[in-house]
């Protein structure tokens, strides 16, 4: 029988019970990528993370190694396990107590993060995500179908687009915070249009006052509190727009109507005709630990 020593941490905040759990597996280099996903089915949380150690060099040269899992795959990135985890390695592994700079490396390649603030505090750090791919433009009315809204909730000045940073989000403005609240959106009916798209998810935004923007990524029958990834690539899309200036800080609230709060801390440089410095930001507090047992 294996012992698997497991923390609870919540993500993009810095108050228990708040912002996105995540369950990070400390040690997890003799597992399968099948027990893997078992785990994380069992822990029955958006994300779970598996960080499966090497040889101090090849973690210098290449960062700390981390496999990203759904309750039902594997993904190649993902914005609120990759700063948990980074905040997990920076606190409890020894050899990188208090670094400013945490490298993992997943699937997607290598993805930094840098901590600043007190000790003592929740740790807050800055994720710097892959440049931004933009991908196809949507139809209004389809997507307004697919998501179960009507077309005039929509932002009718700005489009609806797929961005990725490492995960192809379609980002989906809406007109004001109280359409936003009232979105349902069938799984089955959001999978059957995204199966031939370029877009993994639906992200739907709203501006809710100057510099905070409210967002909901509602997925496989469920909703998640934050979602890292898609922020980036909700930043991405504003400064590529117009909206949101370059390297300018913005705040993304998630969660909200579910009792979740987390609070997303956003900025991407324009260079020219591209966006790139895509940055991600947010705290996390540590609220368990465990162990399961795998025959």
């Amino acid at each position: 029988m294996r012992e698997l020593d497991y923390h609870l941490c919540d993500v993009f905040t810095s108050t228990p019970f708040q912002g996105n759990q995540l369950a990070v597996f400390e040690n997890a280099g003799d597992l399968s990528p099948a027990e893997m996903q078992r785990l994380a089915s069992e822990t029955n949380l958006s994300e779970t993370t598996f960080i499966i150690r090497r040889a101090s060099e090849m973690e210098r040269l290449r960062g700390v190694r981390v496999r990203i899992f759904t309750t039902e795959e594997e993904l190649p990135f993902a914005g609120h396990p990759t700063l948990g985890t980074s905040s997990f390695i920076r606190q409890f592994l020894p050899e990188y107590a208090n670094h400013e700079l945490i490298r993992l490396e997943l699937n997607v390649g290598a993805v930094e993060v840098r901590f600043s603030g007190s000790p003592q505090a929740a740790p807050h750090g800055e994720m710097t995500q892959p440049d931004p791919v933009f991908g196809q433009i949507h139809d209004r009315d389809a997507v307004a179908r697919a998501i179960g809204i009507h077309v005039d909730d929509l932002s009718a000045d700005m489009p609806i687009q797929t961005v990725s940073t490492g995960l192809p989000f379609c980002i989906v403005p809406f007109r004001s915070v109280d359409r936003l609240a009232t979105l349902r959106i069938s799984a089955a009916t959001a999978s059957d249009y995204l199966e031939n798209r370029d877009a993994k998810f639906f992200y739907c935004v709203a501006p809710e006052v100057r510099g905070v923007w409210r967002a909901r990524m509602q997925f496989y029958n469920g909703e998640d509190p934050a979602t890292g990834s898609a922020a980036g690539c909700a930043i991405a899309y504003l400064v590529h727009h117009g909206v949101a200036g370059s390297d300018e800080m913005l705040h993304i609230r998630q969660g909200i109507e579910m009792g979740r709060a987390s609070d997303i801390g956003v900025r991407a440089k324009r260079d020219g005709v591209s966006i790139r410095e895509v940055r991600v930001s947010g705290s996390t507090v540590f609220v368990a630990k465990g162990r399961f047992f795998l025959e």
